[in-house]
């Protein structure tokens, strides 16, 4: 094609530590509510860390028939819940469209770990012979894109991410590309993860990677503040209805934000640790920036990767004052990790969720617990309750372990 598409928000669904839509969970970011809390989804009393974001009251069987329920993993099951109330929000009716145009890219970084926890304990206490048949089905990482196809009756392209937590980052921007390059006109595109499991905690437990400020839950997510002492696990899924811009406008759709550019680099330099001074990052918030034709004085906020571990948050800024020099100091940065914690390989999407929110409405949230910046951390973290503000454009930033940096651009349309 001689010039790409554009590409517009026309549908946001959200399963969160703070509510189980998009507008509830976005509320509650507004008003500064923390989701995070005491693990009771196991007993984690032997952990060293025994706090996480976990989705309260969700039940599958309120959206699907419980036969069905029972053959998913949570993951999967979250990030259906996502999917279909995105799709929902859309308005879109797949009986007036060509469903072989309509597709779903989908990013996960762990997939089915309960399923997988769950049956090897079978395996061990009963035999091999018990273990359900359904255990790969459950365990796959595609059971979330597929299964969203076989829901909505869409026949496009679909496939999943696997990059951390960068993975529906990943599935994001490769979904603006088909739709950019005419290969679809609608795609259904977001993540998913539920790895708040026995295994899955001693894991990041063992990596001295997560916060054991057990006692205090709601204040452990500290984003760029000089006490932060690591991330705090999330569980939840997020999805985004893309569509080419002129046949949105031709239906009168409502429409969140632009989804404008996509930039992805990788460090080559440890599976754990950023490179120095952030180059990854900052090389793809530049390819960023080039991709969606903005200037960085065209953007007013970043959503930050934003962990609260002491390594990415000085790194994470010290990448944007790079990329944005004298603009830096003007930017709204701000973390929703720091209320419902790092949702891994679906918090690139639950992010660029509330990046469509937040420009839709003209509004940020706060960096919760951000109390006095750390080293480094010399930005303005958006530390004092919601601001209104105009956005005019934002970026999302994914940094996953690997070393895969993942930056999406999203603008108000003009």
């Amino acid at each position: 094609m001689s010039e790409r598409r554009r590409v517009v928000i026309t549908g946001v669904g959200v399963v969160s530590p703070v509510g189980l839509d998009a507008e509830t969970t976005f509320e509650a970011l507004l008003a500064g509510r923390s989701g995070l809390g005491p693990i009771t989804l196991f007993d984690a009393s032997n952990h060293t860390t025994r706090i996480a974001g976990e989705v309260k009251d969700f039940d599958p069987t309120s959206f699907l028939v419980p036969k069905h329920a029972r053959k998913l993993d949570r993951f999967t099951s979250m990030g259906l819940r996502a999917g279909l109330s995105a799709w929902e929000d859309s308005g879109l009716d797949i009986t007036t469209l060509d469903a072989t145009r309509v597709g779903s890219i989908a990013g996960s970084g762990i997939g089915g770990l309960e399923s997988i926890e769950s049956q090897h304990q079978v395996m061990l206490e009963r035999g091999p012979g018990r273990v359900t048949p359904f255990l790969i089905p459950k365990l796959m990482m595609n059971a979330l894109s597929g299964e969203l196809s076989m829901l909505l009756g869409i026949k496009g392209q679909n496939w999943v991410t696997a990059s951390a937590c960068a993975s529906s980052s990943h599935a994001l921007g490769s979904a603006l590309r088909a739709i950019q390059y005419g290969e679809a006109d609608i795609m259904v595109s977001g993540g998913s993860e539920a790895a708040i499991t026995p295994l899955g905690m001693a894991g990041f437990c063992s990596l001295r990677a997560m916060s054991q400020r057990n006692d205090d839950p709601e204040q452990a997510s500290r984003p760029f503040d000089k006490d932060r002492d690591g991330f705090i696990m999330g569980e939840g899924a997020a999805f985004l209805v893309l569509e080419e811009l002129e046949s949105a406008r031709k239906r009168g759709a409502r429409i969140y934000a632009e989804f404008c550019g996509f930039g992805a680099t990788a460090d080559a330099h440890h599976i754990t640790a950023p490179a120095p001074n952030a180059e990854g990052a900052q090389r793809s918030m530049r390819q960023c920036l080039a991709d969606a034709g903005l200037n960085a004085g065209d953007v007013d906020y970043v959503n930050a990767h934003g962990t609260s571990t002491p390594i990415n948050d000085p790194n994470e800024s010290a990448a944007i004052r790079a990329v944005f020099g004298s603009d830096a100091d003007r930017l709204a940065i701000s973390s929703t990790k720091s209320m419902i914690g790092h949702l891994l390989g679906g918090s690139g999407a639950a992010e660029s969720a509330i990046c469509a929110l937040s420009i839709s409405r003209g509004v940020l949230h706060m960096t919760r617990n951000h109390v006095e910046p750390g080293e480094g951390c010399d930005l303005d973290y958006v530390k004092e309750g919601a601001r209104e503000t105009r956005i005019r454009a934002a970026l999302s930033n994914s940094l996953g372990f690997g070393g895969h940096n993942v930056t999406l651009a999203f603008r108000q349309l003009t």
